[in-house]
């Protein structure tokens, strides 16, 4: 049986906490999303229906008439959705964890520790999402998450700080040739390896050149590249120069494909957080690897 029509759900969330809280801002804060997002998802909604839902007047949002009768329905099987769900994540498995995180920390920090972990508690199915941005995520969809954030505050989750933010360049061996490292006014002169699709928050080229006290060049000699594990093999087959964390490519550095390229680093006061939801039950397999997460965090910062 095919269900049609069928907006996307998303649309569906934000059309709903738009008009419960009276603005597209406030909606996004409740969403983890943008103004124009929230916006944006509505306009998708009203194309997809061929129906006009709300009015933008100076003085607020106004439902239609179309609306009005549309969002009675949502709003009740949003409800049964939520009920429905909330009834599966009750008799879900107390041995069963799903860890959502970014590419890079999937494929740089993780896999070590998830080893260790899983040799300790084998017992314990764990199931894995890669999702650049924390934001780009809904709180159903996962039980911790592992993310970087400018701030720890973070509407409708929990975070714990397991390391700051430390960022530094790198390149390959053989790219540095046994020249001497670089300091930020002999890097203007090198191949910078962009992330090209950078959460806003993360620090880049530019930034990072401001802070050590240096104008930054026009980034003319680049190799972009929207992805950051392939930004980062880039660095090791000697392309260029990237910027790293701290404790993120600690294990590439101990492998000995990629060394630091300079002394100086920068940081603005982010870190790497442990996320988990407000809303969500937690049963066994999320307690004990968060605590065993921490503890290994603490013991063996550099895994």
């Amino acid at each position: 049986m095919s269900i049609a029509p069928l907006p996307p759900l998303n649309t569906l969330i934000a059309f709903e906490a738009t008009v419960r809280l009276g603005s597209f801002t406030r909606a996004g804060e409740e969403l983890n999303l943008t103004q124009s997002a929230v916006s944006r998802q509505i306009a998708q909604l009203e194309a997809s229906l061929g129906r006009t839902l709300l009015m933008r007047r100076r003085h607020g949002l106004e439902l239609t008439t179309a609306g009005e009768r549309y969002l009675h329905q949502i709003r009740h099987f949003l409800e049964e959705c939520a009920d429905a769900t909330a009834q599966v994540m009750k008799n879900a498995g107390e041995n069963e964890i799903t860890l959502a995180c970014s590419s890079g920390i999937a494929q740089f920090w993780l896999p070590l520790r998830l080893t260790h972990f899983r040799r300790q508690h084998p017992e314990i199915k764990v199931n894995l999402i890669m999702r650049d941005g924390v934001t780009r995520l809904t709180s159903f969809e996962f039980d911790l998450g592992v993310y970087y954030l400018r701030q720890e505050n973070l509407i409708n989750f929990d975070t714990v700080k397991l390391f700051d933010e430390e960022m530094f360049p790198v390149c390959s061996p053989h790219y540095l040739a046994g020249r001497p490292l670089f300091t930020p006014e002999t890097l203007k002169h090198e191949t910078l390896l962009v992330l090209e699709d950078a959460q806003h928050q993360w620090i880049g080229w530019p930034e990072w050149f401001a802070i050590n006290g240096t104008d930054s060049p026009p980034l003319r000699q680049t190799l972009r590249v929207n992805h950051y594990p392939p930004l980062i093999e880039m660095a090791c087959l000697g392309n260029g120069v990237a910027l790293a964390w701290r404790h993120i490519i600690d294990s590439v550095i101990a492998s000995g494909r990629l060394v630091k390229a300079s002394n100086f680093s920068v940081s603005k006061g982010g870190g790497f957080f442990l996320i988990t939801s407000q809303h969500r039950h937690e049963n066994r397999a999320t307690r004990l690897f968060k605590r065993w997460l921490l503890e290994d965090v603490a013991q063996h910062p550099a895994r």
